[in-house]
């Protein structure tokens, strides 16, 4: 007999919430277990494993619709790679453009703090580089 789990047990091993996983089964990313005959819900390894699988990419930044193209594509072994990888390159490229803009972020904001002199709100660059957009020197942040 495989291993069965608690939902607490699940969660703790997974190192997620409760309400996450019974949020997963309700959007259907992951299967619904078994019930006791007090209807507590029993998982398996293979409950666990998904589960998992499901954190990772969500720690990797893969949207819950990519995770559940990626799933479907898991659940037919025989299928090509190939829709698995176009899914990780257009998160990747979706990564990259996110990076540029947080470096045009992290520009613009260095720019307008070497600005502040430390003196009066009414004389602040930072305030004045804030409300006034065409000052930025990057459309890359917005």
């Amino acid at each position: 007999m495989s291993e069965r789990y608690s939902i607490g047990k699940v969660a703790k091993a997974a190192n997620c919430k409760v309400q996450t996983i019974r949020y997963y089964e309700q959007i259907g990313i992951l299967p619904e277990p078994a019930r006791t005959e007090g209807n507590q819900r029993i998982y398996n390894q293979q409950h666990l494993d998904r589960l998992s699988f499901i954190r990772h990419s969500r720690e990797l930044g893969f949207s819950l619709e990519q995770i559940r193209e990626i799933l479907t594509l898991v659940d037919e072994p025989t299928h090509s790679c190939s829709e698995v990888d176009r899914i990780a390159r257009t998160h990747l490229e979706e990564v990259e453009s996110k990076i540029r803009r947080l470096e045009g972020m992290r520009g613009e904001l260095q720019r307008m703090i070497s600005r502040c002199a430390g003196g009066k709100v009414t004389e602040c660059r930072i305030i004045e580089s804030l409300a006034d957009h065409s000052l930025c020197i990057s459309g890359e942040h917005g």
